[in-house]
């Protein structure tokens, strides 16, 4: 076993003295630091706010979520392509000339109406068909068919750049 002498005993408790008292002034001038300018009820009702701050924006959050999903079901269902064709249905005959139309009005699911109006000089004609998922149950007009395929490709333009 070793024996130490008493100054040398003496020496190795002052530096262990020194160096617990180094630890303690950096650990008071670190809280210090933390607590700068607060009591501990400030720094409580610090963390008590930022607690209910964090609470509300995740609320917040999650209800900016369903509102967007919301959203992005009625713009779905809402019109997104909107194309129209003018055109003479009676070629030959001098009557008309390029006063018709038919103008498609589809959404992204394919659903929407195609309206086509004939205009002759004696009167004018409104159709309108139903459309689902680019198709109708009503007989189309090649013009119809052809404004009905330029939203399609519309639609297929905007899903691709967006």
């Amino acid at each position: 076993m070793i024996f130490l002498d008493t100054p040398t005993m003496i020496y190795i408790l002052l530096g262990l003295i020194v160096v617990l008292l180094v630890w303690i002034v950096r650990t008071e001038i670190r809280l210090g630091r933390l607590l700068r300018g607060k009591s501990g009820k400030d720094l409580e009702s610090t963390i008590e706010n930022i607690y209910q701050e964090t609470k509300e924006l995740s609320k917040f959050r999650n209800d900016s979520i369903g509102y967007f999903k919301l959203i992005e079901m009625r713009l779905k269902r809402s019109v997104r392509a909107i194309e129209t064709v003018r055109f003479n249905p009676f070629k030959g005959n001098g009557s008309g000339g390029n006063q018709s139309f038919s103008t498609s009005f589809i959404n992204e699911e394919g659903d929407g109406v195609v309206i086509t109006s004939l205009y002759s000089r004696d009167h004018v004609s409104v159709f309108s068909k139903p459309i689902k998922n680019f198709s109708s149950d009503f007989e189309l007009s090649q013009e119809e068919k052809s404004v009905i395929n330029n939203s399609k490709e519309s639609l297929k333009f905007n899903k691709n750049n967006s």
